[in-house]
Formats: C-alpha cells, sequence, structure tokens
C-alpha cells in the first residue's frame, strides 16, 4: 500500500477543496514530511487551466494554501510533542505568481517553517512546474480552539 500522507493520516474524513481526501471533487493534495520540509506532488488536470497548458492562479492559491496550512499544523504537533495535529486555519497569506505554471507534467509543492510561536506558524512555500519555481507563498496558520467554525472539521 502507498504511504498515507498528512491529509490521510490525520483527517480522512475532511472535505476540503484543496486537500481533503473525502472531497469527490477537491484537489486531493497529498503532502508528506520529509526532511524537515514537507512536500507534495500534484498532477493538473485540463479543467484547472487557466488558458491552454497555464495553470489557473487561483488553483495555484489554493495548492500554496491548504499545503502550507498542513505543514504548519504537523510542525505546531510535532514541536507540542502531541500526536495528532491541531486543527489550523489560514489567518493571512500571499502568493507572488512568478510565471506561467505548466500544466504538463506535474506539479511540485514545498513548504518549511520560518517561525513557530505556540499556536502560530509561519510558513513559506514554493509551487514548481517543468522544472522552475512558478509561484511562492508566506503565511501565517493558527490552531484553533473548540467553538470556532473549523474546530471540528478534522
Amino acid at each position: 500500500m502507498a504511504e498515507q500522507s498528512l491529509q490521510e493520516k490525520y483527517a480522512p474524513n475532511n472535505a476540503c477543496f484543496g486537500c481533503g481526501p473525502a472531497n469527490p471533487e477537491g484537489l486531493h493534495i497529498r503532502s508528506f514530511a520529509k526532511n524537515g520540509e514537507v512536500v507534495a506532488e500534484w498532477k493538473p488536470e485540463q479543467k484547472y487551466e487557466a488558458f491552454p497548458g497555464v495553470l489557473n492562479g487561483g488553483i495555484i492559491g489554493a495548492l500554496l494554501d491548504c499545503h502550507c496550512n498542513w505543514t504548519a499544523a504537523y510542525h505546531l504537533m510535532k514541536n507540542a510533542g502531541e500526536d495528532h495535529p491541531p486543527c489550523t486555519v489560514t489567518a493571512e497569506y500571499s502568493i507572488k505568481l512568478l510565471r506561467p505554471t505548466p500544466t504538463i507534467g506535474s506539479i511540485s509543492l514545498s513548504a518549511h517553517v520560518v517561525d513557530l510561536n505556540g499556536v502560530r506558524a509561519t510558513i513559506e512555500g514554493t509551487l514548481s512546474g517543468g522544472g522552475k519555481v512558478c509561484a511562492t507563498c508566506r503565511g501565517v496558520f493558527v490552531a484553533v480552539k473548540e467553538g470556532h467554525p473549523a474546530f471540528h472539521r478534522w
């Protein structure tokens, strides 16, 4: 059997459009902790194109947002010595679109921690296609408490 992604292991019933294993119409990002980073490979489909051969910017944003959010959740879990990640949400993020992202071949995502502070994590991520970095992200992600609408989503 294939290695379980963070999403499959910790949130198999999550229906998030970007990263939820339980969303039949979603992007199904599969993130893996590797050597201090979190990485993923994703195969674009034609329906996600802005125009022929180029990935839509909104999809790029969703890929980086979800992947960086999982990077935050994973590292907050490890930092706290827990065995399950906290439910984290995006407090802020910015995307820089550096060049068109080709839809031929796989998209590579990588993300790493810039800062961990209690229940907050600042994460930087990259999205690459065709062997080049096409977009970058920097975001702040926070663990939410009971009472927040997203608390029980995982």
